[in-house]
């Protein structure tokens, strides 16, 4: 798994490469956490990421409630039907902010900041 970042104000968009599953799960969930801090949103890319373990989801549910904890807006953009059908059977796609793209994440986020 690759994760690159690019800014945009004050927000964070990072774009992960490659499949999230046992292997990476726990270097993305590190690295994501530790790029939180000072942020007001996150944008998380996941356009080239073709697969989701479960050991993925968790490491996303972690950063998930790292974010919430450090009042960090979260969304994720660029899901395949794969991975949105995974999300959604596993009922992320209650809590997770989700958009078609980056621009359109980071409406969202704006639109649900206090």
């Amino acid at each position: 798994m690759k994760i690159g970042t690019r800014s945009a104000g004050d927000a964070l968009i990072v774009e992960l490469v490659g499949d999230l599953d046992a292997r990476s799960a726990g270097m993305v969930q590190e690295k994501l956490i530790g790029l939180l801090g000072g942020r007001s949103s996150v944008v998380l890319d996941f356009t080239g990421t073709p697969y989701i373990s479960s050991a993925g989801l968790r490491a996303l549910l972690v950063v998930y409630r790292a974010a919430r904890a450090a009042d960090t807006g979260i969304a994720v953009v660029g899901l395949s039907s794969e991975l949105r059908g995974v999300l959604a059977a596993t009922g992320f796609l209650g809590f997770l902010t989700v958009a078609d793209s980056v621009d359109s994440g980071l409406l969202a986020l704006n639109e649900a900041a206090p």
